[in-house]
């Protein structure tokens, strides 16, 4: 469905419900525990990943100019924090704004990366990289801490490794995909080290140095992911089961990739939901 400003706050408004959300989120970590949640937290989840979602539609989706909808997208936003916003999503974020005294900072972070999207598709060093997870991961774990009245300055700093590892890793997974959609998150400084070129990216499968950089990456991932997880020993109750939701549903993924020899092209292994469920029991038990 093509977007547009009037559309974005009009009747003919593409609109993920709830539903459609959880539906959406079966194959990815953000609400990977939301079915153990009470309504009322499941419901302040939904509304940030509402907002999330639909920043990402008009980042990845939009035709034209999709500068000005993330704009319009911002001053909504704007609108949402003063009780009176025009999108169906927005409006279903602003009691949950209200109710837990959220941040902007964050909302707008989300915003930014996706203006960052629409300048940028190559990242020259995994600094760079890891300073874009900064804007488009980051903030949704921060908010998540906030749903739980637990975001403290040491656990937004725990969640952001965790946030940051699940972006790297999906990443990792989508490497084709994006690079049909002309983008590459792999490091212009590494794939020059492991000799990968534009033609492995696009190619009908994984060639061995592509695996070896994904492999090499992949461990960076993973080693992000295991120091953030010490933000588990910092929670307790339902917060603590959702945040090892999270890290439980990346390492599986880590796994998958792992087992499959990195062979990611062209589509990447992704794992099983008994596969998740029981990663994230391993991942509670081990920080217990």
């Amino acid at each position: 469905m093509s977007l547009t400003v009037t559309q974005l706050s009009g009747p003919g408004v593409p609109l993920f419900s709830p539903e459609t959300i959880l539906l959406r989120a079966s194959s990815e970590n953000f609400p990977v525990a939301l079915r153990i949640l009470r309504r009322e937290t499941r419901a302040h989840l939904l509304a940030i990943y509402g907002f999330a979602r639909l920043v990402d539609q008009i980042g990845d989706e939009a035709p034209g100019d999709r500068l000005p909808l993330l704009d319009w997208v911002e001053d909504d936003l704007e609108r949402a924090f003063g009780g009176a916003p025009a999108h169906p999503l927005l409006q279903t974020l602003a009691p949950t704004i209200r109710a837990l005294d959220l941040p902007r900072d964050p909302f707008l972070r989300l915003i930014d990366a996706n203006r960052r999207d629409q300048v940028q598709s190559r990242y020259p060093t995994f600094a760079d990289l890891v300073g874009y997870c900064r804007l488009s991961a980051n903030p949704v774990g921060e908010l998540v801490l906030h749903v739980f009245g637990v975001a403290t300055p040491e656990r937004v700093a725990l969640s952001d490794a965790v946030c940051t590892a699940l972006q790297l890793v999906e990443h990792w997974q989508d490497v084709g995909e994006d690079f049909l959609q002309g983008r590459v998150y792999l490091p212009e400084e590494d794939l020059e080290r492991f000799g990968v070129t534009d033609e492995d990216l696009s190619a009908a499968t994984a060639s061995l140095p592509l695996r070896r950089l994904l492999a090499f990456e992949v461990e960076r991932a993973s080693a992000l992911l295991d120091e953030g997880a010490r933000l588990l020993a910092l929670l307790d109750g339902r917060a603590r089961l959702a945040i090892a939701g999270y890290i439980g549903g990346g390492r599986a993924a880590i796994d998958a990739l792992s087992e499959s020899d990195y062979a990611v092209l062209p589509v990447a292994p992704r794992p099983h939901a008994l596969r998740r469920i029981r990663s994230i029991i391993h991942t509670l038990r081990s920080t217990s």
